[in-house]
């Protein structure tokens, strides 16, 4: 239940896109292409919430402000992109399957890096006034849309490009990338901390991030324009994805189901891998290299994880990894946040417990997106998951940083952090429990 019924198959003589997206499909190579932007997209998102706090002092703080309030600020800025995700999604999934994966990730490429330079260069309060943080949010909106757009293009690309029987571990790269993007932003992050002064940090060194974005960019750029257009698109041809294709209801259902699956995800993942270190340093007075250390090894379990559940998924399925995860999330969100309080505990357990952490949320990343994947037909595919992963993540990982910080500031209650992914990850749970359906062994629906 929950993934949309109806089977289609183009007849033999569709049209085909020409030029580059006629060319011989090449999964490897469009594995590359399609995790290449992905990667951008995270490095930039986990580099925001890494410089959460500095961000917070030079764009949301006027004089007199505090900086409790004015890091709620930024996290609302942050919690706005994510908001603008699904409209990206559907904007973007639309273009997607009307006229193709490759033209439209390329569009999407090009926002982004655009949106996330801009970033680098732009003055802070203290230069613009109150000009500056709504320029801030005015970029993030952007790169909102252009995200929104990017997940449900790199995902059909991944998996319809994927060899039989390996569809988990090829749409598992999707989160290896965001693994790899989060690592890279907590690197750069990290050295930053470490050549620079504070006071240097905060004056320019901030800005160091996101201008490398701009070759970053171009080279995955590079790499999009000589994509091949998906074997799936090019037997379903272009322009099939009419209102008339599909029954609206069936494909809500679908992403509803979707959002469920996947909720536990979002939240658990923004949770221990981006808004820890902000927490960390906040709540338990860590400094910036400590709170950068700690996102790191989350972040190290995390990736470890991604492609070997994607690959067990091929063989079990998608659901019992992914529920393994939600279970686990679960069961030890709550020891996880004490243990990183007790003052006693050996810094290699603290250690080994944040690569843990990250581990268990790679359970439901790695299987999650050939999952989702597996819920749509090719014409409305790109919409439909790229739906269902925005929505998710602009109500449970966009809101994460806001909700756990004003959360704590007015309760006091340092498990807060706990107690949002123990609830998120159990809906999850039971979201994805019910018997095996197969549809890791069929191929995906034209």
């Amino acid at each position: 239940m929950g993934s949309f019924p109806a089977e289609r198959h183009a007849p033999a003589g569709a049209n085909r896109p020409a030029g580059a997206a006629g060319a011989p499909p090449r999964p490897r190579g469009a594995l590359v292409a399609g995790a290449v932007g992905n990667l951008v997209e995270w490095y930039e998102f986990g580099v925001y919430g890494y410089f959460a706090t500095v961000i917070a002092a030079n764009f949301f703080t006027p004089e007199g402000g505090g900086a409790a309030e004015a890091l709620v600020r930024a996290y609302a800025s942050f919690a706005l992109a994510f908001f603008f995700r699904p409209v990206g999604a559907a904007l973007f999934g639309r273009v997607g399957d009307r006229i193709g994966r490759r033209p439209t990730l390329i569009m999407v490429l090009l926002l982004m890096t655009g949106a996330t330079t801009l970033i680098g260069l732009l003055p802070t309060y203290a230069t613009a006034g109150a000009a500056a943080p709504w320029l801030l949010t005015f970029l993030r909106v952007l790169q909102g849309l252009s995200a929104g757009g990017e997940f449900g293009g790199a995902v059909a690309v991944m998996t319809e490009f994927a060899p039989p029987g390996r569809r988990g571990l090829y749409g598992a790269w999707q989160s290896f990338t965001v693994a790899l993007g989060l690592l890279g932003g907590a690197g750069v992050a990290a050295v930053l901390a470490t050549v620079l002064t504070e006071a240097q940090l905060y004056a320019w060194g901030w800005r160091l991030p996101f201008v490398l974005t701009l070759p970053l960019g171009l080279g995955a750029l590079w790499l999009r324009l000589r994509l091949a257009e998906t074997p799936s698109f090019r037997r379903a041809g272009p322009g099939t994805a009419t209102a008339a294709d599909a029954s609206r209801g069936e494909v809500a259902r679908a992403i509803a189901a979707g959002v469920g699956r996947v909720m536990g995800w979002s939240a658990a993942g923004y949770t221990f891998l981006v808004v820890l270190p902000s927490y960390l340093q906040n709540t338990l007075d860590a400094s910036f290299r400590q709170a950068l250390v700690a996102t790191v090894l989350a972040n190290l379990g995390f990736a470890a994880a991604i492609l070997p559940a994607g690959a067990l998924s091929d063989r079990i399925g998608r659901r019992p990894v992914m529920v393994t995860g939600c279970v686990l999330v679960t069961l030890l969100a709550l020891p996880l946040l004490h243990l990183l309080r007790d003052p006693g505990a050996p810094v290699a357990v603290k250690g080994a417990a944040l690569l843990a952490a990250g581990a268990v949320v790679g359970l439901m990343a790695g299987p999650g997106p050939a999952m989702l994947a597996e819920m749509f037909p090719t014409h409305v595919r790109y919409t439909g998951l790229g739906l269902a992963y925005a929505l998710s993540n602009a109500v449970f990982s966009g809101c994460a940083g806001l909700l756990v910080t004003e959360a704590i500031e007015r309760t006091g209650n340092a498990d807060i952090p706990a107690h949002y992914v123990m609830v998120t990850c159990a809906v999850s749970a039971l979201a994805l429990a019910g018997p095996r359906d197969g549809a890791h062994r069929r191929a995906l629906r034209d």
